[in-house]
């Protein structure tokens, strides 16, 4: 059975941070989803998760407000999925999901730092081709942004993430 996918809903918190924990090597990406929560760049309706056929949490997205420029976008990250969902698709389906619902919210543009591999599926490209720039000593290429369909060529500039993403 294909997981489900969701907006976060309150009670998610505990289990979104065992799907972190189990999917990376340490607890920063799972600090950071809980400090960006009691931030003012937190977006509910863009916390987006896959739950299983008992409805646990297997997979979380999250898009959260940056700032580009003198404009706002949006920031992917982290995408977390549990060990034993992983290579199922269940990951491109929250993100996909995550990305539908800020092309819903009328959202112009979107970064993630990532493999263009992968998030190239998605429409991501090097962000400079959008005149935007990253605050990471990254190579062009996995410093990406994808434009949505609201998008007329703003924002453009330095991306300033959110204070939490400092700490990882």
């Amino acid at each position: 059975m294909k997981p489900r996918v969701r907006v976060e809903e309150p009670g998610d918190a505990p289990a979104i941070r065992r799907v972190h924990m189990a999917a990376f090597p340490g607890p920063e990406e799972a600090d950071l989803v809980d400090a960006l929560r009691r931030d003012p760049a937190w977006l509910p309706d863009l916390s987006l998760v896959a739950v299983d056929g008992r409805g646990l949490v297997v997979a979380h997205a999250l898009l959260t407000r940056l700032r580009i420029g003198a404009g706002d976008g949006l920031a992917l990250a982290p995408v977390a999925v549990a060990p034993e969902w992983q290579r199922r698709g269940v990951g491109e389906r929250v993100v996909r999901a995550a990305l539908a619902a800020a092309r819903q919210a009328g959202e112009r543009l979107v970064v993630v730092l990532g493999d263009p591999g992968y998030y190239g599926r998605f429409g991501f490209a090097p962000a400079s081709r959008h005149g935007v720039s990253g605050p990471f000593e990254v190579p062009d290429a996995v410093f990406q942004a994808a434009p949505l369909p609201a998008y007329d060529g703003e924002p453009k500039g330095h991306c300033a993430y959110p204070e939490p993403f400092a700490a990882v």
